[in-house]
């Protein structure tokens, strides 16, 4: 064998390790000793090395028990502890190897090892692409951080050692000592310690499981996008939605479309299209046909608005809840509407503004504000401000009990008005009924209207029904019979009735 075949067969088997571009140049190859035999075979063209082959170029080496060139379709294998060290940092173990210098392709079998000084690859096969600079194994693989511990496992990997970009499928299983993943496709830039995953995913970090078809996480940071199916669980507290950006390290939490969070802690659950929570700032938003379920102990209260707003002590228990434009609420027997609400939990009251409109029963409440005071999660007596009203249908609409003046205390048992208290212009139009019982039935009927006027009233209640009047100072009192109405007097300053208005289920509650 010629010097010149031997420095072409070293040549040719370090190809696959060194840039496309040094095939054209004519470098200088070191062959060092310990080849313990050379034979050379003029029927195939094959030239082999035999015992502690090694050689040097540029730095790289390589070293096996035993090598074949094969001139004329230039091909090359290796067999026996294959070692081969690229510039003192990447170094490729192997039992056997074949390269085909014309596709450029290789082959790698048998306790596989790429490492270099930040991670190594074990598997029993691999492929090596030289034009595309790809590496595949194809029947499970593992990866291992050198430097972080993380270990990455799969059937299918795809890896570009240049770039360390690397791309795996089947049964996909990543571990770190703060994080563990399984999915079915992933993609990993390790550089930028960021993945993408595609299929169903299980992400466990110290402080949250998180859930998803699709979406990417950076595994030093934690934050990450969750797509399809996106469900975050921490501690007691679950975010549900069609896309979740999670970032514990900023506190944040945003989800957009189908958007659901509750925590099992805590008696509401909050739902929309638009999510926006920060952890740091105690401060969570929900907009876009935003609802929020409360329960309640025997019922469950359903409030709509276009925003939805609540804020956290220090402790993280809530201390807020504020509802802004088209503000409607659905409980099985009070409802009420308003333009901005705002619920202090920790001193139970509510307070509505602009124009709000509470119905209990067969009763509309009106006024510029109010304020509700709460006890045992149940309404407890509500406060009404300037252009106050309190309508009573009865009859099926045909007559109309009616309560108004300058401010107005609705007073509630069991959430039925037994009491009003009006302070200052104090108005009541009402009907007294006249109960007659026969053998088969119990009539009603109503022989005319009280109207008073007085400078303050209290009305008691029964059902929408007035039992009894107290008045101060002497009252403006008249009755008109039935026959003789007088309809300049039937009504009370600022009537109005507004039963379309009214919000009739929990379905119906978001217009």
């Amino acid at each position: 064998m010629t010097k010149s075949k031997n420095t072409y067969f070293i040549f040719l088997i370090l190809i696959l390790f060194i840039p496309i571009k040094s095939w054209a140049q004519k470098d200088i190859l070191e062959l060092l000793p310990g080849a313990e035999k050379l034979i050379y075979n003029e029927k195939t063209g094959a030239q082999m090395l035999i015992g502690n082959v090694n050689f040097l170029y540029q730095g790289n080496k390589m070293y096996c028990d035993s090598a074949y060139f094969y001139d004329k379709s230039m091909e090359v294998r290796a067999y026996g502890k294959v070692h081969i060290n690229k510039n003192d940092t990447l170094n490729l173990f192997c039992d056997s190897l074949y390269y085909n210098g014309k596709t450029k392709y290789a082959k790698l079998w048998g306790h596989v090892r790429v490492r270099d000084r930040e991670y190594k690859i074990t598997t029993d096969s691999m492929d090596y692409d030289a034009k595309k600079g790809q590496g595949v194994y194809k029947n499970g693989g593992k990866i291992e951080s050198i430097l972080t511990n993380e270990v990455l496992t799969s059937k299918v990997g795809y890896f570009h050692p240049d770039t360390k970009n690397f791309f795996f499928s089947g049964k996909v299983k990543y571990k770190s000592p703060e994080i563990s993943m399984t999915t079915d496709t992933l993609r990993y830039q390790y550089l930028v310690k960021k993945v993408y995953f595609y299929g169903p995913t299980k992400i466990k970090t110290k402080d949250a499981d998180l859930f998803c078809n699709k979406g990417w996480f950076q595994t030093e940071t934690e934050e990450g996008v969750l797509q399809k199916n996106a469900k975050i669980l921490s501690n007691s507290k679950t975010i549900i939605g069609d896309s979740l950006y999670h970032n514990p390290k900023k506190g944040l939490s945003i989800g957009q479309g189908n958007v659901v969070y509750k925590d099992s802690l805590k008696p509401y659950i909050f739902s929309g299209n638009y999510f926006y929570k920060n952890d740091l700032i105690r401060k969570t938003y929900i907009t876009d046909e935003a609802l929020c379920k409360y329960k309640l102990k025997e019922d469950t209260l359903f409030l709509t608005a276009d925003t939805l707003l609540s804020l956290n002590d220090s402790l993280g228990e809530t201390k807020q809840i504020s509802a802004y434009k088209k503000v409607q609420f659905f409980k099985n027997d009070i409802q009420g509407k308003c333009d901005s609400l705002v619920f202090q939990q920790e001193s139970s009251y509510i307070e509505m503004y602009e124009q709000p409109i509470v119905w209990a029963q067969n009763i509309e409440l009106k006024g510029e504000f109010m304020k509700a005071f709460l006890k045992d999660s149940m309404i407890d007596k509500i406060e009404i401000t300037n252009k106050t009203s309190a309508i009573m249908e009865i009859d099926s609409g045909k007559y109309y009990n009616q309560i108004a003046g300058k401010k107005m205390f609705a007073f509630f048992k069991d959430n039925e008005i037994v009491k009003v208290d009006v302070k200052g212009n104090a108005q009541t139009v009402y009907y007294p009924e006249e109960k007659k019982d026969s053998d088969t039935l119990l009539e009603v009927k109503r022989s005319g209207m009280n109207r008073i006027y007085a400078a303050d009233l209290k009305i008691y209640l029964d059902s929408g029904e007035v039992k009894s009047i107290t008045y101060i100072d002497k009252p403006d009192a008249v009755f008109y019979p039935i026959e003789l109405l007088n309809k300049e007097e039937q009504f009370v300053q600022y009537f109005s009735w507004n039963p379309a208005l009214r919000p009739k289920g929990q379905l119906q509650i978001t217009d």
